[in-house]
């Protein structure tokens, strides 16, 4: 890293301060995905006073999009935060607790768009020796749909980047610390719906309907059975079906049931190997509904790739670490959990690390998590020490 960029990497107490209260003011306000109207307003307000060479909006549903361009030729990084929030209650003793019944950001996106305006102002101030900076708030994050809408949008078409990253805070990892591998960090996932449907019947004559209960009771622990999760995460063979609800009929005791419902959640370590789990899931709902003369209807919902680190990409943030002597390893990754900056691996070379939000802060999509407002700085700190190394002139 040159002398210079550091200069301009290191944001003032007055940026803290701003940055923090501005975080604070999006997690009292948080917008479930594809409805992120009044946070993408936000985001666009705070991204004109920094003076882009572009600033473009409604990418892929709500998303925005701002290009720091240095006038010369060099490669086009992006840096990835998310927009949207959570349908769950915000139990936070906190001052700035969401104001939105039902909804908060326990997942830390209002954090992540915080780095990425800590970067706006950065870049605002001076923009790259060479090249060009693409900063993505992307909608649609929680439920999948985010990432594939923008990177199918005409409009990001013309923005595509070589470089595509992103930070996702992690707590159980020690404040400030990184979990970064290559390779596949994060699983494929996708929720499935089934849906069996017979004949209701009065429950003095159950002979006289198709129940789907002997299908439901069969499928359960048959769909689980699918799963191979006693294997580490890290195996490439590693699967996972969990049951997540299922009902059948009303609540009544007179109605015996003609239909009823199973949610399952398939996840796997790669996309190849959830093909192959979609395929046998399917066969085996099939052949149990026939078995019953139920009619099944079959249909998925939060649809995740994997996110696989490219090796280039993820040793350019290594080396930035390294610059910034900040400690890293793959810590407890690859996760289960999911994550759809995968689609942007599509076309670009991309990266996702983990920063640590401290062993013992609350878990993520826990009804009392906080983003930590000490990692808006630190983030900021990787996310310049990343554009040094790919865009930085000579020393």
């Amino acid at each position: 890293m040159t002398e210079q960029r550091e200069t301009l990497a290191r944001l003032s107490d007055s940026d803290v301060a701003e940055l923090t209260a501005w975080r604070r003011d999006l997690h009292r306000h948080p917008e479930l995905s594809g409805q992120e109207e009044r946070t993408a307003a936000t985001v666009v307000a705070m991204l004109r006073e920094t003076g882009p060479d572009d600033l473009i909006t409604g990418i892929g549903g709500h998303g925005v999009a701002a290009l720091y361009d240095s006038g010369k030729p060099g490669p086009r990084v992006l840096l990835r935060s998310e927009l949207d929030g959570l349908p769950i209650k915000d139990l936070a003793d906190i001052p700035h607790r969401s104001v939105v019944p039902g909804q908060g950001h326990q997942c830390g996106h209002d954090g992540h768009m915080a780095i990425i305006a800590a970067m706006a102002r950065i870049l605002g101030r001076s923009r790259p020796a060479s090249g060009s900076v693409l900063l993505m708030f992307q909608p649609a994050e929680e439920d999948g749909s985010g990432a594939a809408k923008v990177v199918a949008d005409p409009a990001f078409g013309a923005l595509r980047p070589d470089y595509a990253f992103a930070i996702h805070n992690l707590p159980g990892v020690p404040l400030g610390q990184v979990a970064i591998m290559d390779g596949p960090t994060s699983c494929a996932s996708r929720g499935m719906t089934l849906k069996l449907t017979g004949k209701t019947a009065h429950a003095s004559e159950p002979h006289a309907g198709i129940s789907p209960m002997r299908a439901i009771a069969e499928l359960m622990p048959a769909l689980t059975a699918l799963g191979d999760n006693d294997r580490p995460t890290r195996d490439p063979d590693f699967t996972l079906v969990t049951i997540t609800h299922a009902d059948m009929g009303a609540p009544a005791f007179g109605v015996a049931p003609g239909e009823g419902r199973i949610y399952a959640t398939l996840r796997t370590l790669t996309d190849e190997k959830m093909s192959g789990l979609v395929e046998r899931a399917e066969a085996m709902a099939t052949k149990v509904a026939a078995k019953e003369g139920l009619r099944l209807e079959i249909g998925y919902e939060d649809v995740f790739v994997t996110c696989e680190n490219d090796l280039e990409a993820t040793n350019i943030v290594r080396a930035a670490l390294d610059q910034l002597k900040i400690p890293h390893g793959a810590g407890p990754l690859p996760f289960r959990a999911s994550e759809d900056f995968g689609h942007f691996g599509k076309g670009s070379r991309m990266s996702i690390l983990m920063l640590g939000a401290g062993e013992t802060h609350a878990a993520l999509h826990n009804p009392d998590y906080d983003f930590p407002d000490a990692l808006i700085e630190q983030g900021a700190r990787i996310f310049s020490g990343i554009v040094d190394q790919v865009l930085a002139g000579p020393a």
